[in-house]
């Protein structure tokens, strides 16, 4: 639907964000991006580490083109002070999913979007209302499932997801790791900016 002249490209190993990219209609490559998430030493808002995340990644982007537009994204979860990335182990897993267990936990994306030397930067937050999990059924998506590679130890679209979410505020997308709304936006937001000249250059003659 959209004309841009760029190739895009997408900035993660997610196969979660690459299903929504392709979903979208997108045709894009994959970049692998050789860059260890570390959290900001300096003062930040919290809510501001995943946006900070995405734009490190661009940042060590290696192999781009002049005429590539590149999409990088992190997501984390945040319960009270809590920041949640992805589990180091078993028990780490277990521990994050009892205590976002029936509870309300934010998940924020942030979104860096680079073309022609220009950043766009994207957040979005979604709340998420998990059930009361039994012991047995944490124990049955840790052992079958693979945990991860996921923030806060989970996917929306996995098992846990389909019978321990009650309700979503904000998008489902954005828990899947990219929030598309926003990404869509912004890129034609880009591909008009880009038509604006064509056309004052049009009106002009």
């Amino acid at each position: 639907m959209l004309s841009l002249p760029y190739n895009i490209v997408l900035g993660s190993q997610s196969p979660r964000r690459r299903e929504i990219l392709k979903n979208a209609g997108f045709d894009f490559r994959v970049l692998d991006i050789d860059y260890e998430e570390v959290m900001p030493e300096q003062p930040f808002l919290i809510s501001d580490i995943p946006l900070y995340l995405a734009e490190q990644k661009a940042i060590h982007a290696k192999g781009l083109h002049s005429d590539d537009l590149l999409i990088t994204a992190d997501t984390l979860v945040f319960y009270g002070d809590n920041v949640i990335g992805k589990p180091k182990n078993r028990d780490e897993a277990f521990e994050t999913l009892q205590m976002l267990s029936g509870n309300m936990h934010e998940v924020i994306s942030g979104v860096c979007i680079s073309y022609n030397g220009k950043k766009e930067l994207i957040s979005d937050t979604s709340k998420v209302y998990f059930k009361v999990f039994d012991l047995k059924e944490l124990e049955y998506y840790i052992d079958h499932f693979n945990v991860y590679d996921k923030a806060g130890a989970y996917g929306a679209q996995d098992w846990i997801g389909l019978i321990g979410i009650e309700r979503i505020e904000g998008s489902y997308f954005n828990v899947m790791g990219l929030p598309m709304h926003k990404v869509f936006e912004s890129l034609k937001k880009i591909e008009n900016e880009l038509q604006s000249p064509l056309r004052e250059t049009s009106e002009g003659k």
